[in-house]
């Protein structure tokens, strides 16, 4: 019975991703990055719209299974999904050996390549950067470095690790088990300590699950949008799902690597316009230190709004609110078009 709705479902969800206008492109392939093969997915109605290349989080979590959620930003937008080395089908194509250099640097350079890449296919100068969470410490260091390359930059669900000085997120996930009278997990949490450069990978890992179970709208978040979207996406057979969640348990090594990242030592001047959008209720990525880095950003253009009623993926929760945003804020400054929808 489970499976058969999942196929009626996921029969649904295919219906409502076809694309069926004259200037429209559903294209998706292997494309050779960084000497690997990696998967590359563009998707829209119109490709006289402006170009979305994203940057997906975890790491490892592709953003393919999000789609349907996501088909009327397709409307307004050519948006280009790339599985990155250790995500998705990616992941699926070369297996663990597979994905050569796993680190921060490798990938910021794959998503050089796959920008030409995408600027090439498309005939298009620039593109608009838009990542999401573990994507966003790739994403600031794109804008940062190459406003030539993309119109602006957008960051949801962005981390601001900044060097370790924030601790608030930690000490509110110890309060929240205080609370709940979770004296294990508040003891295991302790001994990790605040400082998440120190953290192996798997201690990351298990950080992130207790803060996402630990708060209610977050893990609401996680099975109405994350694991629905995963199990009812016309674009992934079980076998894929089961390399999609091998690929994020792969990918965790890639996070210690960013916690040493300082933003704002890295640089807070963007030579294009920068925008953040973060769930007001973000308690993985909390609202008040992008909003403090924004602060300290000096861009041509740049705007911070919170989506309301979202934690973590907020822009997946509300896709029509991130729409709203990006269509208010975001395209007439990239067009020079009047804000609307």
């Amino acid at each position: 019975m489970l499976l058969t709705y999942r196929a009626l479902k996921r029969r649904a969800n295919a219906k409502k991703l076809e694309i069926r206008t004259p200037n429209g492109i559903d294209e998706a392939s292997y494309v050779r990055i960084g000497g690997i093969d990696q998967w590359i997915s563009i998707r829209g109605e119109d490709l006289s719209n402006p170009v979305i290349m994203e940057v997906h989080g975890g790491p490892g979590a592709s953003n393919l299974a999000f789609a349907p959620r996501t088909r009327a930003w397709e409307r307004h937008f050519t948006i280009v999904r790339w599985d990155m080395r250790g995500a998705g089908r990616t992941f699926a194509a070369g297996g663990p050996e597979g994905q050569g250099e796993m680190t921060l640097d490798r990938l910021y350079a794959d998503a050089l390549e796959v920008t030409d890449h995408v600027r090439a296919r498309l005939g298009v100068d620039q593109v608009l950067l838009v990542a999401n969470s573990f994507g966003t410490v790739t994403g600031l260091r794109l804008a940062r470095d190459h406003p030539e390359l993309y119109s602006a930059y957008v960051g949801t669900d962005q981390n601001i690790i900044g060097g370790g000085r924030d601790t608030s997120s930690f000490e509110a996930l110890l309060a929240r088990l205080a609370k709940a009278g979770k004296k294990r997990e508040h003891a295991r949490i302790t001994a990790m300590g605040p400082d998440r450069s120190a953290w192996s990978p798997e201690q990351w890992s298990e950080h992130a699950k207790t803060v996402v179970t630990t708060d209610p709208l977050t893990y609401d978040t996680m099975k109405t949008v994350v694991i629905r979207s995963l199990w009812f996406s016309p674009l992934h057979t079980l076998r894929d799902l089961r390399a999609y969640l091998k690929g994020m348990t792969f990918s965790e090594q890639l996070a210690p690597q960013a916690m040493t990242i300082d933003e704002h030592a890295e640089g807070t001047v963007f030579h294009l316009p920068f925008f953040l959008f973060q769930g007001d209720s973000d308690v993985l990525t909390p609202p008040e230190p992008a909003r403090r880095f924004y602060d300290a950003v000096a861009a041509p253009v740049k705007d911070f709004a919170l989506i309301r009623e979202a934690s973590h993926f907020a822009s997946f929760r509300h896709p029509e609110q991130f729409l709203d945003l990006m269509l208010t804020k975001v395209r007439p400054v990239v067009t020079g078009e009047v804000a609307g929808r």
